[in-house]
């Protein structure tokens, strides 16, 4: 990885699903870039162990840990409030988290899992738009970066919750650029591509993980994006290698 050159320095990004897999890797990209780290994940304790990965990156500021399950949507507006009140903006908004749920046939889909897919992987993201999107105009360029996949588009039997979820994340988040194209902000889908996480390993557990590559190396894309400088807005983006 090539030297950090601090290009988020002051920065304050805001990433969910932050404890493992891409969005630790952004955490820690972003903090090594200068940011200042809001953390949004269900375990406490991969918070925690982020954090001191964090606190032991010269220069970083410890990471602000939000312990949530953003499926609890209402809580989704009570951390816009804290953010508010704590930072009075955000500057990057990182939309990572999500679920796969099984899969399987469309009709063996049992309802309460169908739903838990759509609330993780789409409302609460279109939450996180109704909640940080005064916070991001609040900016003096505000980055939203939402993380996708390639299922969202074509036709992949048995991927069918998450692939309607993506796809759904991806016209949603679409339309909200179209809507502030005349803002500071800049609104982009990201696909990291095949990358080692928890969520390849469940979709493809035959798989050998080793042959695949680490989450560390999309996170200059995500770097990309999140610079004031970015003039991208409004695209899907696909993982490149680091030149």
């Amino acid at each position: 990885m090539s030297k950090p050159s601090y290009r988020l320095a002051g920065r304050v990004a805001l990433i969910t699903g932050a404890s493992r897999g891409v969005g630790k890797a952004v955490a820690l990209r972003y903090a090594r870039e200068g940011a200042q780290i809001i953390a949004v994940a269900r375990t406490l304790g991969a918070l925690e162990e982020l954090d001191d990965e964090i606190r032991s990156i010269e220069g970083a500021s410890p990471a602000v840990l939000v312990p949530e399950d953003l499926a609890d949507h209402d809580k989704i507006d009570q951390m816009g409030l804290a953010v508010f009140n704590r930072f009075g903006k955000l500057d990057i908004l990182v939309g990572n988290a999500a679920i796969l749920g099984t899969l399987s046939p469309m009709g063996h889909i049992k309802p309460d899992e169908w739903e838990r897919v759509m609330a993780v992987n789409v409302t609460a993201n279109y939450r996180l738009i109704r909640s940080f999107d005064p916070l991001l105009r609040q900016s003096d360029a505000g980055r939203a970066i939402f993380v996708t996949s390639g299922v969202a588009s074509g036709v992949f039997p048995y991927w069918g919750a998450y692939a309607a979820s993506k796809a759904a994340l991806e016209m949603m988040v679409k339309v909200y650029a179209g809507e502030v194209t005349k803002t500071n902000l800049k609104v982009n889908l990201l696909d990291p591509g095949v990358v080692r996480t928890r969520m390849r390993a469940e979709a493809f557990p035959g798989e050998d993980p080793a042959k695949v590559p680490p989450a560390e190396t999309v996170t200059h894309v995500f770097v990309d994006l999140a610079l004031p400088s970015c003039p991208v807005h409004g695209s899907v983006t696909r993982a490149y290698a680091p030149s």
